[in-house]
């Protein structure tokens, strides 16, 4: 099957590549994962109530386990993609897959069936499995694949690395920190349908997005090796001994998942956070300004960081921002309920996490290319897959953790009612406390209410912890890690022994070729 050609032609990385391939292609399936990422849990423990499920265990075990399968999937497509061999590249064809199963799988995630909770249980693992293990790992491993195999060009990568993330950073965080906090929430509140809706319409863009990324990338590093004979790649367990015995790829791989276990656990918290601790549920306000004035700094970090990491390095500048990092996290887990000091401590934080943002994938394939070097063989679907298995198992880990500790706590989900009298009759049946005064929460203009508990004091510590109090330590360790990780020493040294291999061989290839040739004229 021939595939579809991509638009891009020209040997050097293209404006129309970075805006189009790597700023607006990607658009669709991250702005989708950023909106999962901070809002599947709050759907499965405020809309389908799956906290109580098998006494708080559901909610524990399902997402680790689901984990392990896509750990497994991860492992499977990074094969998959390293022995790939196509005009258009090894990752970006399944780009081109990946499309139209991201989009029918979301969908699926929301539509569970109103029916008992065993059902609803069956089809929240068989759904969340297609998703992440099956769609998503698809489209996530040929996607972070792009900016390593787009060029060797380290100033070509590092812009290609940055416009790829202002896309998650930017918009995603706009639309997941402003938009969904002041307006969307308080609108569709806990009304399944309007989930539904939501999400289907966020999952169908994501289609036609994924196929533009698709069609304006090109695999410049894979092309190099396009007219050579096809290698036998060694076995999976001497690819992972290759990449376990290189200290650069195995400091990495630390890095990443100590910034994941962090992360992960922030991203969870942060709704409860604001709903809770800081603010009340879906006013509207608190989440935004948590969101919005502690990423202000991603938004100026487009314009700083890249010229900051050419000229301190992109170690360096990573590793003096987790300093500032911790400081602020510190800050917030200090003064908690301090709307003031807790914007100042995000604001602090997201400056020292802008160079992790914008330049982590250069400084990642900087150490695919010492590997190459130092091995004379590219594994970046193997190499990636490991990076996605920390990403994946981290984010199923933390979430049972996260979800045990909310259950253990003695978490209370939101109810909806009819009117304040309904309301009043469920609150004291339970025995418990409004958050707000029943006459004071805003109905949906359907007139449903949607009421929020006080939670217990364990409730707000544990989620104060996830939110800002876990980063201060990870932000430390980090720094730790960073102070060993020096690839960028020499890497323009390797790369040009690299790119003169590959003109040796390219020039011997044209003489074996005749000499075969010769060796069959004079058996004629």
């Amino acid at each position: 099957m021939k595939l579809p050609a991509s638009a891009i032609i020209s040997p050097e990385v293209t404006k129309k590549e970075k805006w189009l391939g790597y700023l607006l292609g990607p658009a669709g399936a991250l702005l989708l994962n950023a909106v999962l990422a901070t809002y599947l849990n709050v759907y499965y423990t405020d809309v389908l109530n799956l906290t109580p499920l098998w006494n708080g265990l559901f909610l524990t075990i399902f997402p680790i386990v689901s984990k392990v399968i896509d750990a497994i999937t991860n492992v499977v497509m990074g094969q998959v993609i390293d022995r790939t061999r196509t005009k258009e590249g090894k990752a970006r064809p399944w780009l081109l897959l990946s499309a139209p199963l991201v989009t029918v799988t979301a969908i699926l995630l929301f539509t569970v069936p109103n029916a008992n909770t065993t059902i609803k249980a069956i089809w929240v693992m068989i759904s969340y499995n297609l998703f992440y293990s099956f769609a998503y790992t698809i489209f996530n491993m040929s996607h972070n694949l792009m900016v390593p195999l787009s060029t060797r060009d380290g100033t070509a990568r590092g812009g290609l690395s940055v416009f790829n993330q202002i896309t998650t950073i930017m918009m995603s965080g706009i639309l997941v920190a402003l938009v969904f906090p002041m307006v969307i929430m308080p609108m569709i509140g806990a009304d399944k349908a309007k989930w539904i809706t939501l999400m289907s319409i966020l999952a169908i863009a994501a289609l036609p997005l994924t196929l533009l990324e698709y069609f304006f990338t090109k695999e410049r590093v894979t092309e190099e090796n396009a007219d050579k004979p096809a290698e036998e790649k060694p076995p999976f367990l001497k690819q992972m001994k290759q990449l376990f015995t290189d200290k650069y790829m195995v400091l990495m791989y630390a890095y990443f998942l100590i910034y994941t276990v962090g992360t992960t656990l922030k991203n969870l918290g942060l709704v409860y956070y604001c709903n809770y601790v800081l603010g009340t549920y879906n006013d509207g306000i608190t989440q935004m300004l948590v969101s919005v004035i502690g990423g202000i700094p991603m938004g100026i970090g487009i314009f700083a960081v890249w010229p900051l990491a050419k000229k301190f390095g992109k170690r360096n500048v990573t590793m003096w921002g987790f300093v500032l990092y911790a400081i602020g996290g510190l800050i917030c887990w200090i003064f908690p309920t301090n709307l003031v000091m807790v914007l100042i401590g995000q604001f602090i934080k997201n400056i020292g996490g802008l160079p992790c943002a914008y330049v982590f994938m250069a400084l990642f394939a900087d150490c695919l290319d010492h590997l190459e070097w130092k091995t004379d063989l590219r594994v970046d679907g193997t190499a990636m897959s490991i990076y996605n298995i920390i990403a994946v198992a981290m984010v199923g880990i933390m979430t049972g953790v996260f979800n045990w500790l909310l259950s253990k706590a003695g978490y209370i989900a939101t109810f909806t009612a009819n009117n304040t009298a309904e309301a009043a009759s469920k609150l004291a049946e339970k025995g418990w406390v409004s958050q707000l005064a029943l006459d004071k929460i805003k109905p949906a203009k359907d007139g449903i209410l949607t009421v929020a508990m006080q939670q217990p004091a364990g409730v707000n510590s544990a989620i104060t912890f996830a939110f800002v109090g876990l980063e201060v330590f990870t932000g430390l360790a980090l720094v730790g890690i960073l102070i060993f990780l020096t690839v960028e020493k020499n890497i323009a040294k390797e790369q040009a022994e690299i790119k003169a291999r590959r003109e040796a061989d390219n020039a011997a290839q044209p003489e074996s070729e005749a000499d075969t040739a010769g060796s069959e004229d004079n058996a004629k």
